[in-house]
């Protein structure tokens, strides 16, 4: 037969104090898991803060980095718009410096001309007609005294035929001592009246005649180009 257990009061208490226990251990392991999520959770809220404030850094970061590569972009632009500008004043006084070394030099130069031309050589005339007329007339327009090539030309050959040595022996002033003589026929009177200082004190001297004439007759008639005739 079975056996019959007997249940006694000391079991009793046994039993009360393991039910005791398994409630308090239960207790305890909900009570633990209880504690650990408010945990994790500010763990998880102190992460995410800590990561916010490095993102933030980071943006500092890169914005104060940008700012400082616009500044450097701004003063490498400005600068170079420096350099430029005082590159181009500098071409310029460069340019300016130049062209007054060159106008200075060609002044030189026209001046060292100036000189050569003042010490040259006297001009040369031809010893014919022309040359005598020639120089004539360069005398005369130094001394403002008026006539043309052409006025003295005319009437050197009808008073002289261009002999600078024509005397006329057979006229009123021939009969007076005192013929007329050279290429316009002019009396030693009026040649020393009218001579022209630069030209021979010689009345037959082709120059000093023509000169002398062209002188009386600008006094006379107003210039040797009004002479037709015997004068």
């Amino acid at each position: 037969m079975p056996r019959t257990i007997r249940i006694t009061r000391s079991h009793k208490l046994a039993t009360a104090v393991l039910v005791a226990a398994g409630s308090v251990t239960a207790i305890a392991a909900t009570g633990g898991q209880s504690d650990a999520q408010p945990a994790a959770a500010k763990t998880s809220i102190a992460a995410e803060k800590v990561a916010g404030v490095s993102t933030a850094k980071e943006a500092a970061a890169k914005k104060a980095a940008q700012e400082t590569a616009a500044k450097k972009a701004a003063a490498d632009a400005a600068a170079a718009k420096k350099a430029v500008a005082e590159k181009a004043v500098a071409d310029r006084k460069a340019e300016a410096k130049k062209s007054a070394e060159k106008a200075r030099s060609e002044k030189q130069a026209a001046n060292r001309s100036t000189e050569r031309k003042a010490v040259a050589a006297p001009k040369q005339y031809k010893n014919n007609l022309d040359g005598w007329i020639r120089e004539s007339l360069d005398i005369m327009k130094k001394k403002n005294i008026p006539g043309s090539y052409e006025g003295l030309h005319r009437n050197i050959m009808r008073e002289s035929s261009g002999n600078p040595n024509a005397v006329n022996d057979w006229d009123v002033n021939a009969q007076n001592g005192i013929p007329s003589k050279g290429l316009l026929q002019v009396i030693q009177p009026t040649f020393d009246a009218y001579h022209v200082n630069g030209t021979p004190k010689k009345l037959t001297d082709p120059v000093a005649n023509i000169t002398a004439a062209a002188n009386y007759a600008a006094d006379k008639y107003g210039s040797i180009d009004n002479v037709d005739s015997a004068y």
